[in-house]
């Protein structure tokens, strides 16, 4: 799974990465502040559609029905079962829904009744004891994948090394960040990357 940044040259990385490594599922990102807009992202939601892979809205339903992307991402928020009916009303029980439940148990929980297709955990961009709050991601992937069947996925992963631990603990998936700011080429070289960690996880 990847996290792509949209705006301008989204498409041509978007595209080059997925001539490079299998990818099954993409997650289009906003960039900085700015908020997605339909018009603006409904070509590179196609085009990843157009190779095959499964392409999800962050956090805006409205703007994932407007482009017919798979699915929505519900990034973590503290009303996790308002936002996530919400969204799932808007977009029907077709779509792909998933979401972050952050560093609780509880939450996580909740998505997975729910009905979410995946729980991810990630590290809130706020918290500045990383090394904690990786230890707590690690944990709470280990304790999911142990009793859950629901895929797992790993978000907000900072390097290769702790992609390969994550793996270890049982994140069905790695979610790779593509920044905005990368080359179609810096791009594949990461994505690269990270899948080669992943398959020596494996």
């Amino acid at each position: 799974m990847i996290a792509l940044e949209a705006g301008e040259g989204a498409v041509e990385r978007l595209l080059a990465v997925l001539a490079a490594v299998p990818v099954a599922s993409v997650i289009v990102l906003p960039v900085g502040d700015k908020a997605l807009v339909a018009s603006e992202i409904a070509p590179l939601v196609a085009a990843g559609q157009s190779r095959g892979a499964a392409m999800l809205v962050s956090q805006v339903a409205e703007v994932a029905r407007a482009v017919r992307a798979d699915g929505l991402h519900l990034g973590y928020v503290e009303d996790v079962r308002g936002s996530f009916e919400t969204a799932r009303a808007v977009l029907g029980g077709r779509a792909i829904m998933g979401g972050d439940a952050g560093r609780s148990k509880h939450e996580a929980m909740t998505l997975g009744e729910l009905g979410a297709d995946y729980v991810a955990f990630g590290v809130p961009a706020f918290v500045k004891d990383r090394d904690t709050a990786f230890e707590r991601q690690c944990d709470l992937v280990e304790w999911w994948a142990e009793i859950f069947e629901i895929p797992c996925v790993a978000m907000d992963v900072a390097n290769l090394e702790q992609a390969a631990v994550l793996a270890e603990a049982g994140a069905d998936f790695i979610c790779v960040r593509l920044e905005a700011t990368l080359s179609a080429g810096d791009a594949v070289e990461r994505a690269r990357a990270w899948a080669s960690a992943m398959a020596r996880s494996a």
